[in-house]
């Protein structure tokens, strides 16, 4: 799919039986679209699990970079082609290397291939898988500039009732009243009261007015849990809006 409200969409549709999209990198942190495209694809759909789209699972892949293209060395190279979060992975490398030329942000890692097959003196920072998809020269492979750069990826699929594994994480999308004191706080102590463990939390604009949020929290456990269904039904009293993405087993990497 050409972005990652594409495949929101076609998940939503049932055009696909499943999407995978990228959450967050170990280096750059979140992927905002895909946080957005939460907020999109499920607006007005209130309470209990998003109709249409759902959280079925997560997966942490190792990303790893390469400099590609028709040219036979970085010296020919006039402009670099790449997505946002792969020239933040690759920043200190591209200041050593590759310092003043031209960097151009594109949708994809593979919209930059192609872009580089086809453009003299142009080159593209994206997987090795690419160089043989579009006939392109490896110049330099392994180019993060952390080893350890990994992307958590979400794997998404139509609503269903998931059994608990005794392991599990949930991901909850939520509004407050903004003009009341605390309500954040109000409707985060639920979670404390009830002994859940917080993991993560993130707010992206609503787009309903100027400084309104919703907010995005992962906490352990699944949403069938007791204290879970009963801390949620707390919740709402602090909330306009709640909302369960889902409920996944928890793969987390020791």
């Amino acid at each position: 799919m050409p972005t990652i409200m594409d495949i929101f969409k076609a998940v939503a549709d049932k055009t696909v039986t499943y999407g995978v999209v990228p959450i967050e990198n170990s280096t750059m942190g979140n992927v905002d679209a895909t946080l957005d495209a939460f907020v999109s694809v499920l607006e007005g759909q209130k309470g209990g699990l998003a109709g249409g789209v759902q959280i079925r699972a997560e997966d942490y892949l190792p990303i790893h970079h390469c400099l590609l293209s028709t040219c036979d060395s970085k010296s020919e190279i006039r402009k670099v082609y790449s997505h946002y979060q792969s020239i933040g992975q690759t920043a200190q490398w591209y200041e050593k290397n590759l310092k003043g030329i031209e960097r151009v942000t594109v949708a994809s890692n593979s919209t930059a291939a192609l872009l580089a097959s086809k453009e003299p003196f142009s080159a593209a920072i994206c997987s090795e898988q690419c160089a043989d998809l579009y006939s392109l020269n490896i110049l330099e492979r392994n180019i993060e500039d952390k080893k350890s750069n990994t992307t958590r990826f979400f794997i998404l699929g139509d609503a269903c009732d998931p059994v608990p594994t005794g392991s599990d994480k949930t991901l909850l999308y939520f509004t407050v009243d903004h003009r009341l004191p605390g309500s954040l706080v109000d409707a985060l102590s639920v979670l404390k009261r009830y002994e859940i463990n917080l993991t993560k939390i993130d707010s992206r604009p609503s787009g309903a007015m100027n400084w309104n949020y919703n907010f995005f929290i992962e906490f352990t456990g699944h949403y069938q849990d007791e204290n879970v269904k009963n801390a949620l039904k707390e919740m709402k009293a602090f909330c306009l809006m709640i909302n369960v993405l889902g409920s996944y087993p928890n793969q987390t990497p020791q």
